[in-house]
């Protein structure tokens, strides 16, 4: 059985101790029509493994399937999807609950997509503020940014830029390397490899996926697990009672 948590109401979190936390953007983001949250924990009951974490919204949700088959015998994966612009009131209140939930040994962080029209000065102190977060809770964990991913409208893809330029800059600061999605992507045919603004069909989800995995594979010394290591850990990550029906895995 994995562990689930749906985090749709900030009700969830009104028991969280958030003692030390880092303040919050100076101006809270003003929130989208629908806001949104989904959160697994694969393999909750198992520890032989390392844990990591991705971090992201609809595009990591995406890949995050494909990430969690690819490092099958490797680590055991976690994610945290949400609408949620770092410079929203309960941005740093959720990931303080999610770093909390486990150990992890790599931290997969990207935040931009949903923050495209955000001011900047907010989202870089909320993105600072969520980094030193997960240095103060993480227990150590190695960190990765991921760049935002471009859009089939060049205009929103130059707010994409905008926001990863001002990412590059901090993470130098803080030298956290960089898994450049964006550079990925951007090449690819927009009539082909995206299925509406902002995301991507089967093909598209599987290179990120491959990308992402293989970042986090360096993170955790390159370890490489056989088939049957693969097929024995990712059993433990299938369940009857996923939140539409079965788990599976590929393997």
């Amino acid at each position: 059985m994995f562990r689930r948590h749906s985090l749709l109401l900030p009700l969830s979190l009104c028991a969280l101790t958030l003692g030390g936390l880092p303040s919050s953007a100076s101006a809270e983001r003003v929130r989208e029509a629908t806001e949104w949250d989904t959160a697994y924990w694969y393999n909750a009951t198992d520890n032989k493994l390392p844990r990591i974490l991705l971090l992201g919204d609809s595009i990591c949700n995406g890949y995050q399937t494909a990430v969690r088959d690819a490092l099958g015998g490797v680590a055991y994966v976690s994610f945290w999807a949400t609408s949620k612009c770092t410079s929203d009131r309960s941005y740093l209140k959720q990931l303080a609950y999610i770093l909390d939930e486990y150990d992890y040994s790599v931290v997969h962080l990207n935040n931009g997509l949903h923050s495209l029209t955000s001011d900047r000065q907010e989202w870089e102190t909320g993105l600072r503020n969520a980094l030193k977060l997960i240095k103060e809770k993480g227990k150590g964990a190695k960190v990765i940014w991921a760049t935002s991913t471009p859009l089939k409208d060049p205009a929103l893809t130059e707010k994409a830029r905008e926001l990863n330029t001002i990412a590059a800059r901090v993470m130098r600061e803080e030298s956290i390397p960089t898994n450049d999605l964006f550079a990925l992507m951007d090449p690819l045919d927009r009539n082909k490899m995206w299925t509406d603004t902002y995301h991507y069909n089967a093909e598209g989800k599987k290179l990120q996926a491959a990308q992402v995995a293989e970042h986090i594979r360096t993170a955790l010394g390159g370890k490489k697990a056989s088939e049957e290591e693969a097929k024995a850990a990712l059993k433990g990550a299938a369940s009857p009672t996923g939140p539409n029906g079965k788990i599976e895995t590929s393997k």
